[in-house]
């Protein structure tokens, strides 16, 4: 398939908010495609570099190499050389790299040039995530949508499905089942404003804890076990604790779904940046194990015996946990009848802050009735968490992409210090309505000090409202911590620069060791 091809679907897609419109062309691109294009494909669409990060900054993209005139660029090809720039280490690594991205620009027409600048750097944001693409693969190769979504679910791969439905039709979905020691994708939460309103679209329903730390699938059969992410890496050698409590459990052909999470010696949750080191350290396990210990929490179960329970109720999947879990390595959780009255939302109401006097990060509520959707934000689970919000100034913002090419996006955030300067807590471009966009592109041009083509540094002085879910540790960032998960609510256009939140007040509201 022809770069161009992909690059001008992808403009497409952005352009139109239609879900049906968006489907209907990425239809057409699959009926398009051969199954080895498949793996880039897919993942291009969805914003994602199948590499990962590739170590190329804003550098190599200075003074461009000219378009070609001609379309001639395969996917394949574009993304070879992607895979060679990945490569790429050691000394006079960046001016290799540099030469690798020209050379690949100079072969793309202006159109392909501009969707490969968005790819690297992360700014394909154009709404055609993996349920569209799922949808859009169904009408393609005339399968059923819910058999689609179930060899996904079952494969934990959008690119291994197609592959096999576009080289051998529908036919070949029937080869997709649960099977104990290969991950599916995890079934994730929606989001509701409070308890109370959870409860009450969900009732009756289990309120549990939700834990800040890292999502694992543990696999086991007889005495092998397996341990997956959220993303279906498998990191069952980094955490030997969890491989030791699962032979410790009487079943042996299960899949479990829960996280690990570290505690100190009140029992309360360690910093989510030390879980998240102690996962993703491969190097002497052993040290890493006893500096910082883990705790598997689980809260489902996917498989017990070898059975499929996937299509069973929560309750009923629950009472298949309770049975194969001890109580200490399982969720904390109250349940609520269907008639739920004062007393009971009055319990619920003080699960919740029980919980957060704990130092978890908040409640998911899920019906008893709903089955496992997994790697869909099934309505059946609803997570609330308290909103943290910040008035911070906008230092500088980045040239958008996709439906957002000419508008300045991504926000560079930054909070007082006491001297009156300002310093960076992080970016974002979440939260921004179009209106919002085109209001804040004409003020911040209004405020430009420099433009370098890619970002525009501005004066400090518009401030915006943001929520977010706490603090980590951030290396990256000059104050040592950055926010997790903002998003912008409004512009303050009532509020200075002056009576911004200080770095005081961020640090002070919350302790990254704690979030």
């Amino acid at each position: 398939m022809l770069l161009a091809t992909l690059a001008h679907v992808s403009q497409e897609v952005a352009a139109t908010s239609a879900r049906s419109r968006k489907i209907a062309l990425l239809a057409e691109l699959f009926r398009a495609a051969e199954p080895a294009d498949v793996p880039v494909v897919i993942p291009w669409l969805a914003g994602r570099l199948p590499q990962g990060r590739i170590g190329v900054g804003r550098h190599a993209l200075k003074d461009p190499a000219p378009p070609a005139e001609t379309a001639t660029l395969t996917v394949r090809e574009a993304d070879g050389v992607i895979t060679a720039i990945a490569a790429v280490t050691g000394p006079g690594s960046q001016t290799e790299r540099r030469r690798l991205v020209q050379e690949l620009l100079g072969a793309a027409t202006g159109e392909e040039q501009r969707f490969l600048i968005a790819l690297l750097f992360g700014e394909v944001r154009q709404g055609a995530l993996d349920a569209v693409a799922g949808e859009a693969l169904a009408q393609a190769t005339q399968a059923p949508p819910a058999a689609v979504r179930r060899a996904v679910m079952l494969a934990g791969s959008l690119q291994s499905v197609a592959e096999r439905l576009l080289a051998d039709g529908p036919d070949a979905l029937a080869e997709f089942r649960l099977t104990v020691g290969r991950p599916v994708l995890p079934m994730l939460a929606q989001t509701a404003g409070s308890v109370a309103e959870a409860v009450a679209r969900l009732a009756p329903c289990a309120v549990e804890e939700k834990l800040d730390g890292i999502r694992v699938q543990v696999h086991r059969t007889g005495e092998v076990v397996r341990v997956y992410t959220r993303t279906l890496d498998d990191i069952t050698d980094r955490l030997p604790e969890v491989t030791a409590a699962a032979l410790a459990l009487d079943g042996d052909r299960f899949i479990l779904d829960g996280e690990v999470i570290a505690l100190d010696a009140d029992g309360r949750p360690r910093a989510f940046q030390e879980v998240a080191g102690r996962v993703g350290s491969r190097t002497d396990v052993g040290a890493a194990a006893a500096s910082v210990p883990l705790s598997p929490v689980f809260f489902d179960v996917l498989a017990a015996a070898g059975d499929d329970l996937l299509d069973l109720s929560y309750a009923e999947r629950r009472t298949t946990l309770d049975r194969l879990v001890p109580e200490r390595m399982r969720v904390r959780r109250v349940v609520v009848a269907a008639s739920a009255g004062d007393a009971e939302v009055a319990e619920t109401e003080a699960f919740w802050r029980a919980t957060l006097d704990r130092g978890h990060e908040g409640v998911v509520i899920k019906a008893l009735d709903t089955p496992y959707s997994a790697g869909r934000r099934g309505a059946g689970w609803v997570k609330v968490k308290p909103v943290h919000t910040l008035d911070l100034v906008v230092l500088a913002a980045e040239w958008g992409h996709g439906r957002r090419t000419g508008r300045l996006s991504n926000l560079h955030l930054g909070a007082r210090r006491p001297d009156g300067s300002f310093v960076m807590l992080g970016k974002t471009f979440k939260g921004l309505t179009d209106a919002m966009l085109e209001w804040q592109t004409e003020r911040l041009r209004e405020l430009a000090e420099d433009d370098d083509g890619f970002t525009v540094r501005v004066r400090p002085e518009l401030v915006v409202e943001i929520a977010y879910d706490g603090l980590q540790r951030s290396s990256r960032y000059p104050a040592g911590v950055t926010l997790r998960f903002a998003r912008v609510l409004r512009h303050r256009e009532d509020k200075p620069a002056s009576q911004a939140d200080t770095l005081e007040t961020v640090l002070g509201n919350h302790s990254p060791s704690a979030d």
